[in-house]
């Protein structure tokens, strides 16, 4: 195809054939390559692309197809673009696309392309280096995609994108693996300060880097790009744009709003009524308590060993009169003498491996995973569960080993009813939570919530509370959780808790371990759910030879499990939780109809205060409090800065204080600082 000197094809300044107008949509053929733009809710943009024949029809985690605006879609010569309210992307002649802000003109994403297949672009360059690779994997139909895009800003701070275990919010200059772990949810989707949402909209395991010369996003084994974009002109905006195309949470039911009780693990039914019975008789404020793992003869067998819990009908019948509701763990999880292993392997319902044994994970013997990915064995797990445990009355779930955790993550061996890991394992826990989702819905339960070890994108609106996982009992690791909660908040996820005074160790008599307990629970007052869990030391003798027996039990941790001190501060902060339940299930509700997160970052709240922006230690629990957690040791004081020149604040002290100022409070050990904006 010949050009004039301004670019225009032979065709003058007819449209180019390799861009049209599909009734809204613009697309782009070029080679093999076959690409889509199209308007995906309000003031964004959904891009895919493939080297297939024909572009696959896939949602993975967005809801089916909102429009918003009108598009309005634009071919001139060698150009095209397409504009959707706040949002605009532009094509050129080889396909380079370049995102702005449709009002401002604001430059958002643009690809990285260093190559001279264009001469025109004033990027042209010899290193050969495209924007969208596609590299074929020999031997499969495909690729390991690369897509590119140039730093518009070296100052850019980028949030969200799950929980990591990292001190830090901000992730620009991050390098972050797109991969479930025990302890780490990937959820694609970036919240930019430069005004835009990213969501990487591809469940295959890769990697995202947020450098300062380019952002790169990899999936090592797929056969399609897919993205989604919008701009905003506040988090909120963007938040709420994000939630309302892959999904809200749902309501959340009265008792997620005040104390759950944990340990690992009650051992007999008796052991957790008494605990239940005595928050009773302390008159202590409870919701929930739990029966956590191995309270089943086997792994898939799901149900209750009558060894040790002889009678749960009458158990749920005496915690439902204390007004405390019973969850129950699940593992995704099957041993050969499970009861339903035979079936479940006849009919395909469980994960395959391409190689090595059929063993997925090391404990008691091996056990490999249901495939959730697999309607069917969704079904079928749910089923049992509803016949060993709903129709008991047991309407709330645990939903562990959601990612799911293998003893080695070797990624590229499994192999799922819906693909490769490699290329959709990320979605794993989504259609794990989705199972008993839609297996609750359909008995007619509307308010629906789970607890879940592990999210991908759009989980949300399934009820996942999803928690940060068995984390170590540190003050390293309480600094990490409050990253790691925020940041999913802003990824969608509304719901969010974790083991109040980490998983792993801490001696209930160690004067250390009390002084983290103490901070982490006053934090956890002020987290979306408020939930005391461990595996403390010493663990207790092992009760009967059976069963899930060999499983010991965690030393006490009930809230007088820590001595007086520690007892009456725990009861205060209960009672601050309690006294807030009118004001959590206001902001419940929000996160339901709008999508915004209970706890959020200050510049959720504040976007116009720079200084917001560079907060990572403090944070707003709603619009109304700002959480200023104790997380370092012997800490006496502690600076706090409160956003919003001329707003008036009110201390933990009763102080008031002015807006737009940093201020050094005290922090006496039963007290964590919080203010409330009046």
């Amino acid at each position: 195809m010949t050009q004039d000197k301004d670019g225009n094809s032979e065709y003058g300044t007819r449209p180019d054939p390799a861009f049209a107008n599909e009734d809204g949509r613009l697309s782009f053929r070029f080679d093999s390559e076959i690409l889509y733009i199209e308007a995906w809710g309000a003031n964004s943009l959904r891009i895919r692309a493939s080297c297939l024949a024909s572009l696959p029809e896939r949602e993975w985690a967005l809801t089916e197809k909102t429009t918003g605006n009108k598009p309005a879609v634009t071919i001139k010569g060698n150009t095209a673009s397409i504009t959707n309210g706040k949002i605009r992307a532009d094509i050129s002649r080889r396909g380079k696309i370049v995102v702005s802000n449709a009002e401002t003109g604001k430059v958002l994403l643009e690809e990285f392309a260093r190559h001279r297949l264009d001469i025109l672009d004033p990027k042209c360059s010899s290193l050969r280096i495209q924007a969208r690779e596609w590299k074929p994997r020999l031997g499969s139909p495909d690729y390991h995609l690369t897509m590119r895009f140039e730093s518009q800003d070296p100052s850019e701070r980028i949030y969200g994108m799950g929980q990591y275990q990292q001190p830090f919010m901000n992730l620009k200059g991050a390098d972050v693996e797109l991969a479930q772990r025990n302890s780490q949810a990937t959820v694609p989707f970036a919240l930019s300060s430069l005004g835009y949402g990213f969501l990487w909209n591809n469940p295959g395991i890769g990697r995202a880097v947020f450098s300062t010369l380019t952002t790169t996003f990899e999936a090592y084994s797929t056969d399609m790009l897919d993205y989604w974009v919008t701009a905003g002109d506040t988090p909120g905006e963007i938040v709420r744009a994000y939630t309302g195309v892959t999904g809200r949470v749902p309501k959340m039911p009265e008792y997620g709003l005040g104390f759950w009780q944990c340990k690992l693990r009650y051992q007999t039914q008796e052991e957790l009524l008494e605990v239940a019975r005595e928050y009773k008789r302390r008159n202590l404020p409870i919701d929930l308590i739990v029966c956590d793992y191995f309270h089943w003869p086997n792994q898939g067998d799901w149900k209750f060993d009558p060894t040790f819990w002889p009678d749960p009908d009458a158990m749920v019948k005496e915690l439902k009169d204390m007004n405390i509701e019973l969850m129950v763990s699940i593992w995704p999880t099957v041993e050969k003498t499970s009861e339903n292993y035979d079936e479940m392997l006849r009919r395909g319902l469980l994960i395959r491996q391409d190689r090595g044994i059929r063993a997925a994970m090391e404990g008691r013997g091996y056990a490999i995973h249901y495939d959730a990915t697999n309607p069917d064995a969704r079904k079928f797990v749910w089923e049992a569960a509803k016949r060993n445990y709903h129709d008991k009355g047991i309407k709330v779930f645990w939903l562990d080993e959601a990612e799911p955790e293998y003893s080695v993550y070797d990624f590229d061996i499994y192999r799922y009813h819906a693909g490769p890991n490699l290329s959709v394992g990320n979605m794993f826990p989504s259609d794990y939570t989705k199972g008993f989702y839609e297996g609750m819905r359909e008995t007619g339960q509307e308010e629906i919530v789970s607890l879940v070890r592990c999210a991908w994108a759009g989980a949300q609106k399934y009820g996942a509370l999803v928690w940060s996982g068995d984390i170590a009992s540190s003050w390293g690791s309480f600094r990490n959780q409050l990253s790691a909660g925020l940041n999913m908040g802003l990824a969608g996820f509304a719901w969010f808790t974790t083991d109040i005074g980490g998983f792993h160790g801490g001696d209930p008599d160690e004067p250390a371990f009390r002084e983290l307990l103490v901070r982490w629970f006053q934090w956890g007052a002020y987290c979306p759910v408020m939930r005391l869990h461990g595996d403390r030391e010493p663990k207790q003798p092992r009760h009967g030879t059976t069963g899930g027996s060999f499983c010991l039990s965690g030393g006490p941790n009930e809230v007088w499990s820590y001595g007086d001190e520690v007892y009456t501060i725990c009861e205060k902060y209960m009672r601050i939780r309690e006294a807030m339940r009118d004001y959590t299930r206001a902001l419940m509700k929000d996160a339901h109809e709008k999508g915004d997160p209970l706890m959020r970052p200050c510049f959720y709240d504040f976007p116009q205060d720079d200084k917001c922006w560079k907060l990572e230690d403090q944070y707003m629990y709603g619009p109304k409090y700002l959480v200023a957690p104790v997380m370092a040791p012997q800490q006496k004081k502690r600076e706090v800065y409160l956003p919003g020149e001329g707003l008036k604040w009110k201390g933990t002290d009763g102080a008031e204080y002015e807006g737009g100022k940093t201020v050094t409070v005290d922090t006496p050990l039963d007290t964590m600082p919080v203010f409330e904006r009046l």
